[in-house]
C-alpha cells in the first residue's frame, strides 16, 4: 500500500445527528463509503469506491480518491463546509 492519506481530511456528517467525521485516508473513505454511507449508492458512490480502493493499492493517487469521494458527498449532502 503506497500513501493514501490526503493532503486535507474531508469532514462528512453521519447519519447520527450533530456527529461529525473526518476521514484521513483512502481506506477511512473506503470504510465510511462501504458500511457508514447515509444515503442510496449512486454511480458516484461506486466511483469514489473505486477510486479509493485504486488509492490503497497504490494504482491511483490519494488526490483521485478525495476528489471522488468528495463529489459522491456532494450529491448526498454529507459535506460539511
Amino acid at each position: 500500500m503506497q500513501n493514501s492519506r490526503f493532503d486535507t481530511p474531508i469532514v462528512v456528517r453521519t447519519s447520527v445527528a450533530g456527529v461529525t467525521r473526518s476521514l484521513g485516508n483512502a481506506k477511512e473513505a473506503s470504510d465510511f463509503l462501504l458500511s457508514a454511507w447515509p444515503s442510496k449508492r449512486s454511480p458516484k458512490h461506486r466511483e469514489a469506491l473505486q477510486a479509493c480502493h485504486d488509492a490503497v493499492e497504490g494504482t491511483k493517487p490519494a488526490m483521485h480518491a478525495r476528489r471522488a469521494f468528495v463529489a459522491a458527498a456532494r450529491e448526498a449532502d454529507i459535506l460539511t463546509a
